[in-house]
């Protein structure tokens, strides 16, 4: 028989995520971090949620700074909620009897508060100053080992903070059940804030490195997308159907359109028509089959101009709840946030169509780039998995050509389709060509197709032939547009 424990929510987004269900109900932990990473509001958001839920909360502070200046930053915090101090939180300063009496004095005080309050989660604030007030480790061990004693009847929750810096060998980790480090780093001009737990004894949890930030709703984690969803959260049915493009004469070269449930890759320079594909794809959402796109580089309100001006009227889709669009500008995004609002997106409305313009752009919020296909496996496959059938773009380096190179290694095992669009230089024309080099279990020409903007998008006009004159009687007049 399998022991199932029970688990504290914590009420960090995220969070519960990588503990695999929270903290262990009775179990004691180390929040470890750098001042100013985060370890306080934490701590002070996981006692928030444990009070709203009518739990008795003790939260001891062993340093200098007053409860009047915590409090002070902490309402500034959504989670605040004054009406629980002093009722089911109580918070309690140990700094001047630690200072004048020592540190058995402190477990002294803590006994007996303890003992009165029967709190089922206490809070210690400064474990760092606990230990410098040690005569030595074994002292530590047996602040830890008495606060462990006391709350074990109650089956107490324990979370200890302090600042030691990751990474340093501490006597006290070898006592507690679990051991949370918040990093912070620099990635570039960035600073990159990550969580990771270095131990959790009798539990699982995620290993590696984990995004977070802190906004005015508190701290928000962001499990690394290729750990939680290292197998989608749905099988991937593989349905045979095939879906059009939206690209008139293009769905008769691929054997009736796109694979269902699949990815499909279009990867070319600026200019080849990439956004243009990605509308001509999305153009045959309805809202009783929707779509999600989400973009980069251009806000709603240019994606409509841009639309309106090859005749697919996507204001109106989007009003009619046809279509979803998500924003996210190339600033200071973190990657695995963005993929989650994505599929939170593409839950919401159960999306048959995606667009994702473009993979480039979520590779470079990628800080470390060695999760790239690791990640975009985890991010195709989870899409599949919920039916959705996606098209994604990446916009490459060589601006005229018939040439290229792969943007990431192992790209075919990222992707089920993969296109290449190109502008091509003949005589005085630059004409836009498109290459179907894979359609997974399928049939594809490998011959270059020129492709032209017009009224309802991109289409397909015929076999390229640089030797030739341009198609310009196949070409609808149109703005150029990508």
């Amino acid at each position: 028989m399998v022991n199932r424990l029970k688990r504290l929510e914590s009420a960090v987004p995220g969070l519960d995520d990588i503990l695999c269900g929270g903290f262990v109900e009775g179990a004691s932990y180390i929040l470890r971090g750098r001042p100013g990473a985060g370890k306080t509001i934490l701590a002070n958001q996981v006692a928030f949620a444990q009070a709203r839920e009518g739990n008795s909360i003790m939260y001891v502070t062993l340093l200098a700074e007053s409860h009047e200046r915590l409090f002070e930053a902490l309402s500034t915090l959504d989670f605040y909620d004054a009406q629980h101090v002093g009722s089911n939180m109580i918070y309690l300063s140990l700094f001047q009897t630690l200072r004048s009496e020592g540190l058995d004095a402190v477990v002294t005080m803590l006994r007996k508060e303890m003992a009165r309050r029967n709190p089922t989660m206490l809070v210690v604030d400064g474990l760092l100053t606990a230990r410098d007030a040690a005569d030595d480790s074994l002292d530590v061990k047996t602040f830890v080992a008495e606060l462990q004693a006391n709350a074990a009847f109650s089956r107490c929750t324990i979370l200890l903070l302090t600042s030691a810096q990751p990474g340093d060998a501490s006597p006290e980790h070898t006592m507690v059940d679990g051991v949370i480090e918040l990093h912070e780093d620099f990635a570039g001009a960035r600073t990159s804030r990550r969580l990771q737990v270095t131990k959790s004894r009798g539990s699982n949890a995620l290993s590696g490195l984990h995004h977070y930030e802190i906004t005015q709703g508190g701290m928000a984690v962001f499990p690394r997308l290729e750990a939680l969803l290292s197998h989608p959260s749905m099988l991937d049915a593989a349905p045979p159907e095939r879906l059009p493009s939206g690209v008139d004469g293009f769905d008769e070269l691929i054997g009736g359109g796109v694979p269902a449930a699949s990815v499909t890759l279009a990867m070319g320079p600026s200019g080849t028509g990439k956004t243009t594909l990605g509308l001509s794809f999305l153009k045959l959402a309805t809202p009783e089959d929707p779509a999600v796109m989400i973009s980069f580089a251009e806000s709603p309100q240019r994606l409509f101009r841009k639309a309106n001006a090859i005749g697919i009227d996507l204001e109106s889709m989007v009003a009619s709840k046809a279509v979803t669009l998500l924003w996210r500008p190339l600033t200071e995004s973190l990657v695995d946030k963005i993929a989650y609002d994505l599929l939170d997106a593409v839950a919401a409305v159960n999306a048959c169509r995606v667009v994702i313009d473009g993979y480039s752009a979520l590779e470079r919020t990628m800080l470390d780039k060695t999760r790239v296909v690791e990640f975009f496996s985890a991010l195709g496959n989870e899409l599949k998995g919920r039916g959705a059938t996606v098209l994604a773009t990446w916009e490459t380096r060589n601006l005229f050509g018939l040439s290229t190179e792969s943007p990431t290694p192992e790209i075919s095992g990222i992707v089920d389709n993969l296109l290449l669009l190109q502008q091509h230089p003949a005589g005085a024309d630059l004409r836009r060509v498109v290459g179907i080099l894979k359609i997974r279990d399928g049939y594809y020409p490998s011959s270059m197709y020129e492709v032209a903007v017009g009224q309802g998008g991109l289409r397909a006009c015929g076999k390229f032939d640089a030797s030739n004159p341009s198609l310009d009687e196949l070409r609808a007049p149109a703005p150029r547009v990508d």
